[in-house]
């Protein structure tokens, strides 16, 4: 896999506070390699090693994004929820950010069910047949299909497992996290001080909980994965 350049700047890290993580009485010792200091009470992540797993995380999204792979992006703490949405359709990526529901991939029939049920409610309600029912049949659909769309809208045109996750915040999508170790899909991790480093395939040591820090974090990935998709166009 060929090295690339990917701007990433310490000091832009350092505004958007990516090197802040817990405090000190809540961490975990795995992460102490990923730590350069105690200030005021909390863990200092060595902003240089997380500018080094992210450009290899970079890579790794690029080459796959070059080679046509389906790459799912996982967040659903609220506030990095719109983040991680928009970011996701600004590169063609499946994502989920309301609530994980257990065995979404790990029992993926019953998710495929649900995903052509959820694309035959949208089909009907474009076309005016939800509308032509009994008010009571078309209420409840309507109440069906926006509850689908709250929780697999973001993975409606997924025909399959994923070919790599990223996980922004490893100890609340721990359930996602999970199921990609059980079925063996690569993961790419946002790792807080609080987190265990050896889970996932690739480790992002960062602060998880900033919105600037995870926004800052998911464009460089995002822009990676772009390039990789605007290189398996021209390539063609």
């Amino acid at each position: 896999m060929k090295k690339r350049d990917w701007n990433i700047n310490l000091e832009e890290m350092l505004k958007a506070g990516v090197h802040l993580g817990h405090g000190t009485r809540k961490w975990n010792p795995r992460m102490a390699p990923y730590i350069s200091a105690k200030r005021k009470g909390i863990h200092i992540t060595n902003l240089t090693r997380t500018a080094r797993f992210l450009s290899e995380a970079c890579n790794l999204v690029f080459d796959a994004a070059s080679r046509g792979k389906r790459l799912l992006i996982v967040g659903t703490e609220r506030k990095v929820a719109s983040s991680v949405a928009s970011t996701a359709i600004r590169a063609r990526c499946h994502y989920v950010n309301k609530k994980w529901t257990g065995g979404m991939l790990t029992n993926w029939s019953t998710t495929e069910r649900r995903l052509y049920k959820f694309r035959d409610l949208r089909a009907k309600q474009k076309t005016g047949k939800l509308n032509r029912l009994p008010k009571k049949d078309a209420a409840i659909l309507k109440r069906q299909l926006s509850r689908l769309q709250r929780y697999l809208g973001g993975i409606k045109y997924m025909t399959g497992l994923p070919d790599i996750v990223i996980i922004v915040d490893q100890q609340k999508e721990n359930t996602a996290l999970r199921e990609c170790l059980t079925l063996g899909i690569p993961t790419i991790c946002l790792i807080d001080t609080n987190c265990d480093p050896d889970l996932a395939d690739l480790s992002i040591p960062a602060n998880d909980d900033a919105r600037a820090s995870v926004r800052l974090i998911l464009n460089k990935l995002i822009s990676a994965i772009c390039e990789g998709r605007s290189s398996s166009i021209r390539n063609r």
